[in-house]
């Protein structure tokens, strides 16, 4: 029997791994979590005493349908939680689980991997009190934690006001919600954003929500700074009207909509494009899931869309991994995937448009802004790399010269304003700059974990 093994228990994971169970087959599910649920889904600690209905909000009936659905397919199933996948060789898994090093051969590979905050840097974001957003959001999913007493939301993202309600509800004070980009890029966005009206309305909501409760719900602002001695103490900002505002606060949650980890999938062999909406690389695939023979990507992990596209997503690569192991294929089911995926991911492109990410903003940067926080590597360093005689002008090549990339994250959180920091200097765009390769491991492991498995 073919070795099927899927990477990531979000929706993404588990609708897979429900609808390869279905036909008998038992994969194995790789968990980097504790609790099966993913990033959007996470499930607290069984001691902890947090009411998640109330948080979820009105996705408390698809979380708790989730994980029940998850535990109904347990038995069936070999789940292996708390294990990274820190590097792929061939059709082999390099695995540390519980502090012990495992290698996992495979047949078929679907990574379901997710997605992380992106951000774009300011003067001050290395502050303690900064926080990403899906940052914000864990330390109080799963540890029942808030980030500060006082909380500025800054960013573009749709999560702004849906972290700040769920902050708010649990005894924070929002300080302000600052979203850089326009309202009317939002009304321009709408057609796309009509792709899923039910998700439209409860975003409005979050909004109407927010006013009602008199939190100051700002549009277009540009961000100055992050102020503070040892800790954040205020965000300072200009509005729209070009009014410079402080707002006291002793933590910042900063986030520009999401990101693919797309590091697993780039060490397995897909191929990547750039993609001028999202401006990333993202990994090409067929219309099933398929980025090459045996290899297949589902979820956030490949393109942004949500639970609801990602569920979707993950059963329709589980589809193709069946029609090519040849077991019969439902048509019906397939289309009606199919069409769910392309509709919600049409809508992503939207609130791409909605919630713009600050390409303009990022290129403008003072030269002393920290832009690589392992390496803590500023902005000016990598422009006065590049603009030496025969200096590097793609990403590769920056990484190379300045060690911007290199540390603990990869690349994963500096590697987009990167992206753009370098596009700005060769007067180019995105694609231009290219896109930052893979490399193990995709975190940082004990040295002996590797040696015991090279």
């Amino acid at each position: 029997m073919a070795e099927i093994v899927i990477i990531g228990a979000g929706p993404a994971g588990i609708a897979a791994a429900e609808m390869l169970c279905a036909k008998g087959l038992k994969p194995i599910l790789i968990d980097e979590g504790a609790r099966a649920g993913g990033q959007g889904y996470r499930r607290p600690a069984s001691d902890l005493a947090l009411d998640m209905n109330r948080l979820m909000g009105s996705e408390a009936e698809k979380y708790t349908a989730l994980h029940r659905r998850f535990e109904t397919l347990l038995p069936r199933l070999d789940y292996r939680p708390q294990t990274l996948v820190w590097a792929i060789d061939g059709s082999t898994l390099h695995l540390l689980r519980d502090g012990q090093a495992e290698t996992q051969p495979f047949d078929r590979l679907l990574i379901a991997s997710g997605a992380m905050d992106r951000i774009a840097p300011l003067p001050g974001w290395t502050l303690p009190g900064v926080f990403t957003l899906g940052g914000a959001q864990v330390a109080l999913k799963d540890q029942g934690c808030l980030i500060g007493n006082r909380v500025a939301f800054l960013g573009s993202s749709p999560l702004l006001t849906l972290a700040a309600k769920q902050y708010r509800e649990m005894g924070a004070e929002i300080a302000v919600i600052a979203d850089t980009t326009p309202f009317s890029a939002k009304i321009a966005a709408l057609p796309g954003l009509l792709r899923a009206p039910r998700t439209l309305v409860r975003g409005l909501w979050y909004m109407g929500a927010a006013l009602r409760a008199g939190i100051p719900l700002l549009h277009g602002v540009m961000p100055i700074a992050i102020e503070g001695e040892s800790r954040v103490e205020a965000l300072v900002l200009r509005d729209a009207q070009g009014r410079e505002r402080r707002f006291a606060c002793d933590a910042v949650a900063l986030g520009y909509g999401l990101k693919p980890e797309t590091q697993l999938a780039d060490l397995a062999g897909a191929s990547f494009a750039y993609d001028p909406d999202f401006r990333l690389f993202l990994p090409a695939i067929d219309s099933m899931g398929r980025a090459r023979p045996g290899l297949y990507l589902a979820g956030d992990g490949v393109r942004i869309g949500g639970a609801d596209a990602a569920e979707a997503s993950g059963a329709l690569a589980a589809q193709a991994i069946l029609a090519d192991l040849g077991h019969g294929q439902d048509i019906a089911v397939t289309r009606t995937l199919a069409r769910d995926v392309g509709r919600l991911r049409d809508f992503q492109r939207g609130l791409a448009r909605a919630f713009a990410w600050p390409k303009a903003q990022i290129a403008a940067l003072p030269d002393s802004v920290t832009l690589c926080r392992c390496e803590k590597i500023t902005i000016g360093e990598v422009r006065a790399a590049m603009a030496k005689d025969l200096g590097p002008v793609e990403v590769n090549r920056v990484k190379a010269m300045t060690r911007c990339g290199m540390g603990r994250c990869q690349g994963r959180v500096c590697g987009p304003a990167l992206q753009e920091i370098v596009a700005a200097e060769i007067g180019g765009d995105g694609a231009a700059a290219g896109r930052l390769r893979g490399q193990a491991p995709v975190k940082p492991i004990a040295l002996a974990a590797a040696g015991s498995t090279a």
